[in-house]
């Protein structure tokens, strides 16, 4: 049965005609004649027909612009529909439900995690945002959760264990720590042995007194008239997080090296690893610690201020080899062994030539700022070190200028490995490469403002953005397998772009999903989760 308009003489009339088939043959019978268009039209009552039609309807729902009783609602799907299947697929579902199977809470606990840690990835902020975040998002399993149960979970996840092997004052073994030996045990049958980690650290301040871990340090933010936490992140060769560590904030970064080196041999039960870090965490103390337990060690020297590196290592005579690191600039290297110490002296030369040039552009704007008084560079450190102040006079020296030259494009490591000056050189790049990683971790570790008091929530709160981390390098591992290679943030924006309208109208409910619009279509397919239907009853 259908509508149609048929013409007669000046007019046209609204039929109803129903199709019927006779002797094999099918012919058209005029139900009825509703009346002429333009009457029906001018009176609204094809409107009106349509409205009273679609009450008798299972599946169809009217709506009529000005004349309708309607609820609409609309939620973002698509950050959830992705990451909740990263969730349980990189196993961290089964390893938190795992630790919760013997407790009782009274709430989903692993939900409560789930919920913050989307949180971290999509806006980052604090707890307290997070709780009216969540109102706008389809989250399964949220619905009945509030403020004080997050910070519960916050408060599960740094909570301290019974057993306390392997544990240091500051570094207590927590519930965070189990969930991530669950989850390195989880990915070891793709690798018997941690060839290289990397490891750096960053600082986060605090609001108020921030427990125990909270001192007052040297900070990285800038801010210290605030108390800060040092956090550390661990990351294997091919930029997968494995663990993250926290001290108090007036721990320094060279203090932090070998007691990461320590715990990893004992909580991941690693025989042989090296470790890969950048010249901010390498002092005397250190290295010798690092030699003493065994550990394979890549570590930057700081060139400029390691005495016998200046002097001997740099002014030391010999070829350099050439390497040629994929996707990057090449290399130049060679070996030199001094006082039973091997250290390998890379160079490259596309940034030496950088380094020079933006040193002339320096003395050279030097020069013009001298014509116009000394009072005029005071305030300017980068010039100050190429000044040379006699009696009443401020000139160029040019001896300062020639002794840095010697630094361009040029960068030292000490090694205890039997690797090839090569090979060691390619490792340190491998650090630089992943830079980018820890770059990432610290964004989602900016997680200000930090509100919480205890220990164990502080610890939680922070754990929450290593997983976010972990998620994020799960999703961008995936895309790149798949081909592609996105901007975090255009994820973010096409993700959240994903909706779903629901409306009701007289008892009846459907969900419609917007247009799947930039990179979600892809990044759907690379995670292999199915997109809703553009319609669906509810």
């Amino acid at each position: 049965m259908f509508a149609r308009v048929k013409k007669s003489g000046r007019h046209q009339y609204l039929q109803i005609v129903e199709n019927k088939k006779e002797k094999g043959k099918v012919k058209q019978r005029v139900i009825a004649t509703l009346g002429r268009m333009d009457r029906l039209q001018d009176k609204d009552q094809v409107e009106t027909l349509i409205r009273s039609l679609s009450r008798f309807s299972k599946q169809t729902m009217l709506i009529l612009s000005g004349q309708s009783d309607v609820s609409a609602n609309s939620v973002t799907i698509g950050p959830a529909l992705i990451f909740e299947r990263l969730w349980e697929e990189t196993g961290i579902k089964k390893a938190i439900k795992r630790l919760l199977a013997d407790r009782k809470f009274g709430f989903d606990v692993e939900r409560a995690i789930f919920l913050t840690v989307l949180h971290r990835l999509m806006v980052s902020g604090s707890d307290r945002s997070c709780a009216r975040w969540c109102r706008d998002y389809r989250i399964e399993g949220v619905e009945d959760l509030s403020l004080h149960h997050l910070y519960r979970a916050m408060g599960f996840l740094g909570e301290e264990l019974e057993d306390q092997t392997g544990s240091t004052p500051f570094s207590p073994r927590c519930i965070k720590d189990r969930i991530e030996e669950l989850l390195f045990n989880a990915r070891r049958d793709l690798f018997s042995e941690l060839e290289m980690v990397f490891f750096d650290t960053t600082s986060l301040y605090f609001e108020g007194e921030g427990g125990t871990i909270g001192e007052r340090g040297f900070s990285k933010d800038h801010r210290p008239d605030l108390k800060q936490m040092v956090v550390g992140a661990v990351i294997d060769h091919k930029g997968y997080p494995i663990c993250c560590e926290m001290w108090p904030g007036n721990t320094a970064d060279v203090e932090t090296l070998v007691s990461v080196a320590e715990r990893m041999q004992k909580r991941f039960g690693i025989r042989r690893f090296c470790v890969v870090a950048d010249r901010g965490m390498v002092s005397k103390k250190s290295i010798e610690e690092l030699e003493e337990k065994g550990i394979s060690y890549i570590l930057g020297v700081r060139m400029r201020l390691v005495k016998e590196v200046k002097a001997e290592v740099l002014s030391r005579g010999g070829r350099y080899a050439e390497v040629n690191p994929a996707g990057s600039s090449p290399l130049k290297v060679k070996e030199v062994v001094h006082k039973g110490k091997r250290y390998i002296v890379c160079v490259n030369p596309k940034q030496a030539r950088k380094d020079a040039s933006d040193r002339e552009a320096m003395v050279e704007a030097l020069r013009e700022q001298l014509k116009k008084g000394a009072k005029s560079l005071v305030g300017n450190k980068g010039y100050r070190k190429y000044l040379k102040v006699a009696r009443g006079s401020v000139s160029i020296d040019m001896e300062k200028v020639k002794r840095d030259s010697r630094f361009d494009g040029k960068w030292v490591l000490i090694t205890n490995t039997d690797l090839s000056a090569k090979a060691v050189a390619l490792r340190y790049k491998e650090l630089w490469q992943v830079e980018k990683v820890f770059r990432e971790m610290k964004a989602l570790l900016e997680t200000r403002p930090i509100f919480h008091q205890r220990d164990e929530n502080i610890r939680g709160h922070v754990f929450c953005s290593f997983l976010a981390l972990v998620l994020r390098k799960e999703l961008e591992r995936r895309l790149e397998s798949a081909g592609h290679h996105f901007e975090w943030s255009e994820i973010k924006q096409d993700l959240e772009a994903l909706k779903e309208v629901t409306i009701e109208e007289n008892g009846k409910r459907f969900a419609i999903r917007t247009q799947c619009l930039g990179v979600c279509g892809k990044v759907f397919k690379a995670v292999g989760v199915a997109l809703p239907p553009t319609i669906r009853e509810v």
